[in-house]
């Protein structure tokens, strides 16, 4: 061999070292490799990072931002896999009214996740708010399967989707499969009434088996368009798949919006935030025994998104569809001379579901005016949802009502019609003496809560649930148990009354395929300037809410320095009432604060009046009037409300009625 054959070899060696070093998985040799998973769920239609309603970048959503999680991760191990667990087609301007509903064009994020190479999606709910039809496109456009294991054709029980896939990874037979949400008939009833659907746990358990059985597979990922716990029943508990299959290697979960980062047994579980917050990564190590492999060691990570640049390549790719959303957003439909949602007094505490205010009044008046019904019933969806004084524009109306909801109408008999509103009403927690705050039920969400057009009622929060809708009349006269009334609500609402037994009339007017953001959008162009306007036909009563530490307590709240509770998950605001007795007892109240209004802190009682030393007083008689409160009868005569309950021996100082004689000493 010569010189320049040696050199040639020599060259042409170095260069199949580097090429074959490229081409090792990473930690892999003959007997070891690792597998990442990368999941993603409830995107909502996201791409760009960027909010429509707000019309500004953001730095914490989107494909963009995820896609570039995906391509670190992929160099770092090309053993990679990228998986969707539903709610993903639906959620954004772009999504709901651009492009869901134009079965000709190409559905914007089922190209950009081609684009991404996503691996697997599974359907989560929201999948079906736009029919069947919708669904099959995307299952076309898709350059990856879209799973759903435990949904079938009602005719003759075949598979809607595919249950699960088989990849090849290295070597490696991974399972992925797919279970979406088997509550989705109650909330799009019709919509779905050619598909049956199965337990997640019922799906899973056949699937899993034939998986292992059948498929010979090593690795079995489970993607659950579902929470770990319950929701409505353990037919949606996703918990119950790896209780009953500890097999299981990967459980992606989601529905939820929460983050979920765990180990049960030998599964790791995790789950994201919604608009792509988050991507959760699983870790599996697996060793070769025999002629399979064995898991050896798992776990499971969450990546935060706004940790990462967003991929200037994807953006670029999708720019046209980012384009025809801010066009079609800015156009001007209308004018508002003043905001429609008040501000709040407590920070943390929309106005909205405490009180009838012009955002709510103006979903429920369109709903009358295009449905003909004599009652409306809508939800306040976001807490802050308002349409602010200025030039008003599509994004207004998406930031009011943010679903792609339909309109229905249904004939309720009165009886009916109390029932709804009374299970509406638990969504307030009920009101004890010394809450300085109206709260909500952490177990019921805001879009839960809707109020009522075309009734007077009034809520007494006092009473237990069942209890609480009082007053209630329609047209100056009381409601009957069988009067007859047009309800106007949006399917989303009919399909969950209507599977709980709360009503049980089929629609005599159903608006599919128009939604309410088009009936919302259409009235504003029609009477072109929107004035806020409200009729007050609804209020709260039975919360004696002032407390002489009220107005400190607000400040405190609104300074930052006293926090409005939150469920536990997080997802509920507002749970808890602020409860005058309870700050004093956890110490949050200082001191001096208590001595400035008589009050002292006690061991033995929540709180303690501070009463001077009992003396012969001469006594005068006040009698209770209409909107009396305690404090203010004090302060009308020079004492303390303490020492007036004390004098009175008033139980409950805080509660007091017309009529009640309340006697004042002299001095």
């Amino acid at each position: 061999m010569n010189f320049k054959q040696k050199k040639l070899f020599s060259f042409v060696l170095v260069f199949l070292l580097i090429i074959g070093i490229s081409t090792v998985p990473v930690n892999a040799s003959g007997d070891k490799i690792n597998i990442t998973i990368l999941g993603t769920t409830d995107v909502h239609g996201n791409i760009y990072n960027w909010s429509y309603e707000d019309g500004e970048e953001v730095d914490n959503i989107g494909f963009a931002k995820i896609y570039s999680v995906v391509k670190e991760v992929r160099e770092e191990n090309p053993n990679t896999l990228l998986i969707d667990n539903g709610d993903t087609i639906q959620g954004t301007l772009l999504t709901d009214d651009l492009y869901n509903y134009d079965l000709e064009k190409p559905n914007p994020i089922i190209d950009v996740m081609n684009f991404m190479g996503y691996d697997s999606m599974t359907l989560g709910n929201h999948e079906f708010n736009f029919g069947l039809d919708l669904i099959k496109k995307i299952e076309k456009e898709a350059e990856f399967p879209i799973l759903a294991a435990n949904v079938y054709n009602a005719k003759d029980n075949t598979n809607y989707m595919k249950p699960y896939i088989v990849k090849d990874v290295a070597g490696v037979k991974v399972g992925i499969l797919g279970l979406t949400n088997p509550n989705i008939p109650r909330w799009d009833g019709v919509k779905v009434k050619d598909l049956k659907f199965e337990a997640l746990d019922e799906a899973a358990d056949k699937y899993i088996k034939e998986l292992r059985e059948k498929e010979k597979v090593d690795v079995i990922i489970v993607t659950a368009h579902a929470g770990l716990d319950q929701e409505y029943g353990p037919q949606d508990e996703a918990r119950r798949i790896v209780e009953n299959n500890p097999d299981v290697d990967v459980l992606l979960v989601g529905h939820g919006h929460i983050t979920v980062n765990e180990t049960i047994g030998n599964t790791v579980v995790g789950g994201a935030r919604d608009a792509g917050r988050q991507v959760v990564r699983f870790d599996l190590e697996l060793e070769k025994q025999g002629d399979t492999w064995e898991v050896v060691d798992r776990k499971v990570d969450i990546i935060e998104v706004e940790n990462y640049e967003a991929s200037e390549e994807l953006k670029e790719y999708a720019q046209e569809y980012h384009k025809a959303t801010l066009d079609f957003i800015s156009r001007e439909i209308g004018y508002a001379t003043e905001d429609l949602h008040p501000a709040s007094e407590i920070k943390g505490i929309p106005e909205g579901q405490l009180r009838d205010t012009a955002v709510v009044d103006l979903i429920n008046n369109v709903q009358l005016k295009y449905s003909g019904a004599d009652i409306s019933a809508a939800a306040l969806f976001k807490n802050d949802a308002n349409i602010k004084k200025g030039p008003i524009t599509f994004a207004d109306v998406f930031d009011i009502y943010k679903y792609p909801n339909t309109l229905k109408v249904v004939e309720v008999t009165g009886k009916e019609l109390k029932d709804y509103m009374e299970w509406s009403a638990a969504y307030y927690n009920t009101y004890k003496p010394g809450d300085v705050t109206i709260s909500f039920n952490p177990n019921i969400r805001g879009y839960k809560y809707d109020m009522f057009q075309g009734v007077d009622y009034k809520i007494d929060i006092s009473k237990s649930e069942g209890e609480r809708i009082v007053d209630l009349k329609f047209k100056g006269k009381p409601v009957k148990p069988d009067d007859k009334f047009k309800l106007a609500i949006n399917d989303y609402r009919y399909s969950g009354l209507y599977n709980e037994g709360i009503i049980k009339g089929e629609p005599i007017f159903e608006s599919d395929p128009i939604s309410m953001r088009s009936y919302i959008a259409q009235y504003i162009e029609e009477v072109k300037t929107i004035e806020p306007k409200v009729d007050n036909n609804w209020e709260i009563i039975g919360a004696d809410l002032d407390h002489p530490l009220r107005d400190y307590i607000i400040n405190e709240v609104n300074e930052g320095r006293i926090e409005i509770p939150v469920s536990e998950d997080g997802r509920s605001y507002n749970a808890k009432a602020l409860n005058v007795y309870e700050l004093i007892e956890e110490g949050v109240i200082p001191e001096e604060v208590l001595k400035e209004y008589g009050i002292a802190k006690e061991e033995n009682e929540k709180t303690e009046i501070a009463t001077p030393p009992k003396q012969e007083v001469k006594e005068e008689v006040y009698i209770v009037k209409s909107g009396d409160v305690l404090w203010k009868i004090a302060k009308k005569f020079g004492t303390t409300w303490q020492r007036l309950a004390e004098f009175n021996k008033l139980k409950n100082p805080h509660l007091i009625f017309p009529g009640q004689r309340i006697i004042i000493p002299a001095n």
